[in-house]
């Protein structure tokens, strides 16, 4: 009973700072299935630069490189997973100004999607903070994004710039590597052995169109 609190349990609440990062930088490791070479980003004032704030845990602090929008405040992330994703949360962080972006939607499994699409019913909307530290989690809906191919992040407005900045985008949640033979056009080959055919040469068998 003589407990002076300095046992190693994962229990210490009080000392995030300490021990929160090696774990949640685990958490926070989805950047590393995104497929960065079909990854988009709408009105980026400069191309490629979309790409550049998903990044490891350790460096969502770094203020070096952002993306920044272009004709407005709306930006638009088509981001690609090379599995399937179970989505848990999102960290999204800015300068700590008028630029940060105000609100996030989010849709899943619509790839290519545009600004036009956006006026569709998002699967979840976050009104945000300024989060310049990159510290605060809105946490997703989970039996909505427990089976995502395909993350659509939408940035409406800002907190009243000309534009919108971002320096990070943390995505938290699990991942399942995708199984090539799954990758058939038709449902009632998704059993099949992807020996015994080549997925080229599949010809539908069912007449009928459910």
């Amino acid at each position: 009973m003589s407990g002076h609190g300095h046992g190693h349990g994962h229990g210490h609440g009080c000392c995030e700072h300490e021990h929160e990062p090696a774990e949640r930088g685990l958490e926070y490791g989805l950047y590393r299935r995104i497929d960065l070479e079909k990854l988009q980003c709408l009105n980026e004032s400069r191309e490629g630069d979309g790409k550049l704030v998903f990044k490891p845990w350790d460096q969502r602090r770094d203020r070096e490189k952002c993306v920044e929008s272009d004709a407005d405040e709306e930006l638009l992330f088509n981001i690609p997973f090379t599995g399937s994703v179970k989505l848990k949360g999102i960290i999204i962080s800015g300068e700590n100004d008028e630029s940060h972006p105000a609100e996030m939607r989010l849709y899943k499994n619509i790839p290519h999607m545009s600004f036009d699409d956006t006026s569709r019913e998002p699967e979840q909307a976050f009104r945000l903070n300024k989060d310049p530290s990159a510290e605060l989690e809105y946490p997703t809906k989970i039996t909505r994004f427990s089976n995502v191919q395909h993350l659509s992040v939408h940035i409406p407005r800002n907190f009243g710039g000309d534009s919108t900045c971002i320096y990070y985008i943390g995505l938290r949640g699990e991942y399942t590597e995708a199984h090539r033979h799954e990758v058939t056009i038709c449902n009632y080959e998704a059993a099949a052995n992807p020996a015994d055919h080549k997925v080229e040469n599949i010809t539908p068998q069912t007449q009928f169109i459910s």
